[in-house]
This record gives structure tokens, C-alpha cells and sequence, in this order.
């Protein structure tokens, strides 16, 4: 879908609209005001005909916003149609929305109701519980066709705030987005990943008393870390399959990928091999390559 604007103003670049969804109590609130801090008009609880009435109507008008993020979660089964059928309706006119799915564990989706005191949806007469696995269930297919999944388990405000501004920020762009994350085993793996690779097979500078109190983006742990071949060949052959998949992904219509490299803390290896993957990728055009560090302040 082209936007032009007639006169001197300057046209539109064309942005897809963003419909916000996933889990009761994964974030879903906390997501639409970031987005709407970044520029985006947001409106939230929207059922799924209007969904589609709105993306629509304002595709049509040449002085409407040109950033619009709607938010619709499982409440709107009690209207008419689905949030699979409205994507696939605005696929069909060209403007296919990019999905934002927000998703969080079940421990920590039950300590965040019972803090509110709120009461799921879904859970009718049973048990907070319950409502949880009706949702994830319901939820499920339109998690696996998402463009973007964020697991905010383990994210705080200020996590969240960059892992969204990360995936978003360059959304104008025609080019693949691709966010490339570090992480600490022991902190539990990301949910929320394309690709997962363990690099606990490299030195680890935490056994080196000099170098334990930095982080991989220390200059001493770098070098220690990327001295080694073992590291070289890993980013070398990894950079290689990575441009491999690329064209399976673009066939699939999947256009934000995201890569997790661990090791035991998500203080130092995995941060340093991050940062150099992050330079490697940058050096195709065609990608837009953010870096985030999930655990390098977490003890």
C-alpha cells in the first residue's frame, strides 16, 4: 500500500500497522505506551471487526496517522470473527499487520493477577490456573505466526521499554530486522528466540581474577574472549549459515528474527561473541541488527 500526499508535504513512508496481542497479564498495556511514547497511535480492546474497520479507514485516508497500533486480547472472542481472520483479511488488501505477541510464564502471569487481585478472563468458576491454560490454548496458533514474540517474564519496565524500541524503531525500513540478544543459562533460556546457541565451549574469563569484574563489552573480556580460534571459527561459520536461512525465512514472511546466544551468566562470553556477531551482521545492508544484553547486570 503506497501513501502520497499531494502539495509540498513530503510522502509517507509506508508503515504496516501493528496489532498488539498475546497473553492476559504478559505486558500488553505496558507495550501499546511504549509504542505510543515512540509515535504510534494506539487504541486498545478493539474487537476484531473494528480492528479491521479501523486499519482500513485509515489506509484510506491520505492525512491519517502514519503510525497506528491496535490492542485486542482474548476478550474479544465475545464479539463476531477472529484476530486470525482479520490478519488474513488485511493481508489479502495489502495491508498485512505486523504482530506483536506478548507472552509471559505461568508462575509469573499467577503472581502478577494475584498482586492485582484480578480475576482471568477465562477462568470462569475455576481457578487462575485454569483460565491460563484456556488462554495459552487459544492463544497458541496466533503465537506461531507472530512477527515479534517478547517473553516479559523476566524483563523489567526499562527491559521491556528497549526490547520493543529495538524490534520497532526501524520498522519504516524495508530491510529484515534482526535482534541479537546474549543471555545467561542460569537465568532460564529466552522463549522469545529464532535461533539459540550455547557458546559455554569458550574459555570463560570468570575463572580469570583480573578480568571478572567486567562484561563482555570491557575491552579486556573481549580480547579474551575473541583471541580465541575456537571463537573466530564460531562467528565465521555462524555468520555463514545465518546468511543461509535467510531466504527461507523472507519465504515464510518472517521479517524479525531473533538470535540468543548463552553461557552460564549472560556476563561474559555470550556477550562479547553478541557484540562481534552484531558488527558481522551489520555489514549486510539488507539487515537491520540491534543488540540487547539480557542478563549482564543480573548477579
Amino acid at each position: 500500500m503506497n501513501y502520497e500526499l499531494r502539495g509540498d508535504i513530503e510522502p509517507r513512508t509506508p508503515i504496516p500497522p501493528v496489532l498488539i496481542t498475546g497473553l492476559s497479564g504478559a505486558g500488553l498495556s505496558s507495550a501499546a505506551r511504549v509504542l505510543e511514547d515512540m509515535g504510534w497511535y494506539v487504541i486498545q480492546n478493539l474487537p476484531p471487526q473494528y480492528v479491521l474497520e479501523f486499519v482500513e479507514q485509515n489506509a484510506s485516508n491520505e492525512f491519517s496517522n502514519n503510525k497506528i497500533a491496535v490492542v485486542s486480547d482474548v476478550r474479544s472472542l465475545e464479539y463476531k470473527g477472529s484476530l486470525e481472520e482479520v490478519i488474513s483479511e488485511l493481508s489479502a488488501k495489502g495491508l498485512k499487520p505486523l504482530v506483536l505477541f506478548m507472552d509471559a510464564r505461568d508462575d509469573v502471569l499467577i503472581k502478577r493477577f494475584d498482586n492485582l487481585r484480578r480475576i482471568h478472563p477465562l477462568q470462569g468458576n475455576g481457578t487462575l490456573v485454569v483460565g491460563i491454560g484456556r488462554e495459552r490454548e487459544i492463544m497458541s496458533s496466533l503465537k506461531e505466526s507472530a512477527d515479534v514474540v517478547i517473553d516479559s517474564s523476566d524483563l523489567s519496565v526499562h527491559d521491556l521499554r528497549r526490547a520493543i524500541e529495538q524490534n520497532f524503531a526501524g520498522i519504516a525500513t524495508t530491510r529484515t530486522h534482526v535482534t541479537v540478544q546474549s543471555f545467561g543459562f542460569k537465568h532460564g533460556s529466552p522463549r522469545d528466540t529464532d535461533i539459540m546457541v550455547d557458546v559455554r565451549f569458550l574459555p570463560n574469563p570468570f575463572w580469570v581474577p583480573e578480568l571478572r569484574p567486567f562484561r563482555g563489552v570491557d575491552k579486556p573480556v573481549a580480547d579474551y574472549v575473541l583471541s580465541h580460534d575456537s571463537a573466530q571459527g564460531f562467528l565465521s561459520n555462524f555468520v555463514t549459515m545465518f546468511r543461509g536461512m535467510l531466504d527461507g525465512f523472507k519465504h515464510e514472511g518472517k521479517n524479525f528474527i531473533t538470535i540468543s546466544i548463552g553461557c552460564t551468566g549472560g556476563h561474559h562470553r555470550s556477550v562479547a561473541i553478541v557484540e562481534a556477531l552484531g558488527q558481522l551482521l551489520r555489514e549486510d545492508e539488507n539487515l537491520d541488527v540491534s543488540v540487547l544484553h539480557r542478563d549482564i547486570n543480573r548477579n
